[in-house]
């Protein structure tokens, strides 16, 4: 399925296909689209700095990624799922014995900022996730890469575990390289609204100078992920929901993720004004902020881990009164699974050496 689509938090673009240069340097293998993001360390230095200085005021100033108001409308639910292939998961892995502010909250749980085509600076909400190095995030696609600004990814993209009131307790982690399906990357498909992206060991501060952190999954864990699975089980949602509903009602500060439980729908869902097909819904009565936050199949409240199997990419009104009530996922099916496996074994390494000094 070829198409053009618009994000939760985006504008739609021009008939036809998307521009030559959101593709630009991707490299697709089969179903696979790679793009680099901070390819060295002194560029990943840079992003750093930039969010941490004053006192990380960047990510304080930072607003949820924007949507369209006009396109929060009922999601229409036909047919059943066709997994493409047998079921398949991958465990979580656990992580060590550090604190977090949200004691009741999976520590994997955070934002990616970045800035938008426009120059302003966004969030939306990810997971840490399973991988061999310890060093991925899942999120939407539409929080990578730039549909707006015709770019490829989006710029100065890091990603804040355990993200609280302005403050990164385990470091900042910078974004090395996204891995997607080609479909969104090449035809903008928001059935293929996923990314996985590997991130540079986490630069954290001590007495005026950056220190290494050390890798994402030993500070915070990973999530597991699932494939193929049955629609209309339950998951437990996360995110951080800010931007107001369609009514101009805002309940929600942003500061904190939030949480959503339910059985997902056992049908195809589909919006015909977003072009998407193969969506799953879930009831939860948040808002944009929440674009990313996985959708957790099997989750232990004991363990905080499960299963990502679907990542918050649209909201919907299905009661008609102007607030959100819905959200929508892509169905994580065995081309998700190619994705990720590719992103899995991808190695990324540290910025900084042992006494703050520029890695080399």
């Amino acid at each position: 399925m070829k198409r053009i689509l618009l994000p939760a938090g985006g504008a739609l673009l021009a008939t036809g296909l998307v521009a030559a240069g959101l593709s630009g340097t991707a490299q697709a293998a089969d179903d696979i689209a790679k793009d680099p993001m901070a390819t060295n360390t002194k560029a990943a230095y840079s992003v750093a700095a930039f969010w941490m200085r004053s006192n990380y005021a960047a990510l304080r100033n930072a607003t949820a990624y924007t949507w369209d108001a006009a396109d929060v409308k009922k999601v229409v639910q036909k047919g059943g799922y066709s997994p493409d292939g047998r079921p398949g998961q991958t465990a979580p892995q656990s992580a060590g014995s550090g604190k977090s502010q949200n004691v009741n909250l999976p520590k994997t749980i955070g934002k990616v900022f970045f800035v938008d085509a426009s120059g302003k600076y966004r969030w939306c909400s990810a997971t840490s996730i399973q991988s061999n190095y310890r060093n991925l995030v899942a999120t939407a696609a539409h929080c990578v890469y730039d549909t707006d600004g015709n770019r490829d990814v989006m710029d100065r993209w890091v990603f804040v575990p355990g993200y609280y009131q302005g403050k990164a307790p385990f470091g900042i982690y910078v974004g090395k390289q996204a891995f997607t399906h080609y479909d969104f990357t090449t035809y903008e498909d928001y059935d293929r609204d996923y990314a996985f992206v590997t991130v540079y060991n986490g630069i954290g501060h001590d007495r005026r100078k950056f220190v290494d952190a050390g890798r994402l999954g030993d500070n915070v864990g990973g999530q597991g992920i699932s494939w193929n699975q049955p629609s209309g089980k339950p998951v437990r949602a996360f995110g951080y929901p800010y931007a107001p509903h369609p009514d101009g009602n805002k309940v929600y500060s942003g500061v904190t993720p939030k949480t959503c439980y339910g059985p997902t729908t056992g049908k195809k869902v589909g919006a015909s004004w977003l072009k998407i097909e193969e969506h799953v819904g879930l009831k939860c009565a948040v808002t944009p902020g929440y674009d990313g936050g996985p959708w957790l199949k099997n989750y232990s409240n004991a363990k905080r881990l499960g299963y990502v199997n679907g990542v918050t990419s649209t909201f919907a009104d299905q009661d008609g009164n102007d607030r959100i009530d819905w959200i929508t996922s892509p169905y994580f099916d065995g081309e998700t699974a190619d994705v990720y496996n590719a992103a899995k074994n991808v190695w990324s390494g540290k910025v900084v050496g042992p006494n703050g000094e520029l890695y080399k």
